[in-house]
């Protein structure tokens, strides 16, 4: 009789564990949908009024139809349970039968929405680095194959126990798989597009395209930081336990921590530089910190974290200069946030976390680079059919008006919807 008690207590113990698991896994994944709000805030309040309409519906699609690629599509190219490292495929779908919650598994209905989330993050980055300028439809089609294919594939790498995993590169939460894949195809956007008409004069002197809202701005800042809590804390996939509550509760002040150097670092170099403290480089320089804390945030101290933040906030505000010496235009600063500063944590993990340096390096160029040259493709052949950038005219105008007949602010506009 006693052993019966015995047996069926642990039973109850392990079901709610799973119980748990599965909830705390799908807050997890709500809070980093989330940050899609942040992301269109954000990028909506970088860019000029008359683009609103169209940064939001960007972002819309990216969740959209990207969940539906990735459910169709993504889920079994990265996660396809075996292969040869390089390629693989588990099927279209996602399973829908249940787990013994005694095995301690991760409902795959679960599993999916947490995954879909990053998937949608990597593809929404790409939006603000091409703003203002980009077809409607041209983004359509780029969102599913980033989210459908180009993800997934370069996912399975590292996170499906691809070759990378093989090697012992170590991305915890992805700074490298989500952030630095969504920084460098952001990146091939901007250099096959050009820059924005008035971007940068005839002696190549970079002007300033001010943002409409830097109040936007800000809130999706502190919406990202905020859903970061699930993008970083939620990878570590589980809070029962001792050791899992430990785990994530580390990752969650190193978040944090990372984060507040990054935008200190980034104001007192624009400060030093520009003689005046800038909001959007404080910014950016949070953001900065965040992703640099990805890869890592499992494997630091609190101290390497400051450290880490500290330097992603330099890394931000250079980037941005870099970009404006080779007259790229990156409305929000997508590369230097998430491109450079996802190569910086994954660089950092191998410096501070303990994991094999030569593999971090390895991983930090080839999915940048795989990023980088199959979206250049895409964007080159979308330009080559003439489905890339919209006219000067159309330009002039206003994306919200000539792409979807719509105004985000009525009347506000010089030109309006007839």
């Amino acid at each position: 009789m006693g052993s019966l008690l015995m047996a069926q207590d642990s039973l109850s113990l392990e079901v709610n564990a799973y119980a748990i698991d599965n909830l705390f896994l799908f807050v997890c994944a709500v809070l980093v949908l989330f940050m899609q709000a942040g992301f269109a805030m954000l990028e909506a309040g970088l860019n000029s009024a008359k683009n609103t309409v169209n940064i939001l519906f960007k972002n819309i699609m990216d969740l959209s139809a990207g969940a539906l690629l990735y459910y169709i599509l993504g889920y079994g190219l990265m996660y396809p349970g075996d292969g040869n490292g390089w390629f693989a495929f588990a099927g279209f779908g996602v399973s829908e039968a249940g787990v013994d919650p005694a095995s301690g598994a991760l409902h795959p209905q679960v599993d999916w929405l947490f995954q879909v989330a990053f998937a949608a993050t990597a593809a929404t980055i790409v939006s603000g680095a091409v703003a203002g300028r980009l077809k409607f439809s041209a983004y359509l089609i780029y969102s599913v194959v980033l989210t459908g294919i180009i993800y997934p594939i370069s996912g399975y790498w590292k996170w499906g126990g691809g070759w990378l995993d093989q090697l012992g590169f170590y991305d915890f939460a992805g700074s490298l798989v989500v952030h630095a894949l969504g920084g460098f195809a952001g990146l091939a956007g901007a250099i096959v597009l050009g820059p924005r008409l008035g971007r940068f004069g005839k002696n190549g002197h970079s002007k300033v395209i001010p943002g409409s809202n830097l109040a936007l701005s800000a809130l999706g800042v502190l919406i990202l930081w905020v859903g970061w809590y699930g993008f970083n804390p939620g990878s570590q996939l589980a809070i029962s336990g001792a050791a899992n509550t430990n785990a994530v509760m580390l990752i969650a002040a190193n978040t944090t921590l990372a984060a507040a150097s990054g935008a200190v670092a980034a104001m007192l170099m624009a400060w030093s530089l520009y003689k005046k403290p800038d909001l959007t480089m404080a910014l950016n320089g949070a953001l900065a910190g965040l992703v640099g804390i990805t890869a890592n945030c499992d494997s630091v101290t609190n101290i390497e974290s400051i450290i880490i933040g500290l330097v992603a906030g330099l890394l931000v505000v250079l980037g941005i200069k870099l970009l404006n010496k080779l007259k790229i235009d990156d409305p929000v600063g997508a590369w230097p946030v998430h491109g450079l500063c996802g190569i910086w944590g994954g660089i950092a993990t191998g410096l501070f976390g303990g994991h094999p340096l030569v593999a971090q390096i390895i991983g930090s160029i080839v999915i940048p680079a795989w990023a980088f040259i199959t979206m250049f493709i895409l964007f080159s052949i979308l330009k080559s059919v003439d489905l890339l950038r919209v006219s000067e005219e159309e330009e002039l105008i206003g994306l919200d008006i000539s792409e979807h007949k719509e105004e985000a602010y009525a009347g506000f506009q010089i030109f309006t919807v007839e």
